[in-house]
């Protein structure tokens, strides 16, 4: 029996600011994603930390967050067969410079730490960071 999983997608604010938007989601929809929600938001540097929280007292810390804060983000709930694996093949590596052509990663990313889209790393990570965006009954 195929299990369906579900992951967090985030485009960041330099590929808002970039108009990467459409083309972004249009990967996933290729792929067969399912999009349970989206949001636009433009979050806090507290919000950012609570969401990093997890990098905390690295030396990226700060500035990862003063990005993630400094523009609207749009986060995207999916849901797919084995999907975290799936989007971090289409995010491509985290550094733009080590990322496969035709990645997101590779089209839109500025460099390793504006680079375009986060996603959950794991099933664990996937829990947590969907619930910080999004209420149970919006993931339906």
């Amino acid at each position: 029996m195929k299990t369906l999983q579900r992951t967090l997608a985030i485009i960041k604010p330099d590929a808002v600011a970039r108009g990467a938007i459409g083309d972004i989601i249009g990967s996933l929809e290729r792929r067969g994603f399912r999009i349970l929600s989206g949001k636009m938001l433009h979050i806090t540097r507290k919000q950012a930390e609570g969401f990093y929280a997890v990098h905390a007292g690295k030396p990226f810390f700060e500035s990862l967050t003063k990005f993630m804060s400094e523009g609207p983000i749009l986060v995207i709930a999916l849901e797919k067969e084995n999907a975290i694996a799936e989007w971090r093949e289409i995010m491509g590596a985290t550094n733009p410079a080590n990322a496969k052509e035709g990645t997101v990663r590779k089209k839109w990313a500025e460099s390793i730490e504006r680079n375009a889209v986060h996603g959950s790393d794991a099933e664990d990570t996937a829990r947590f960071e969907l619930s910080y965006f999004f209420a149970g009954y919006e993931l339906q």
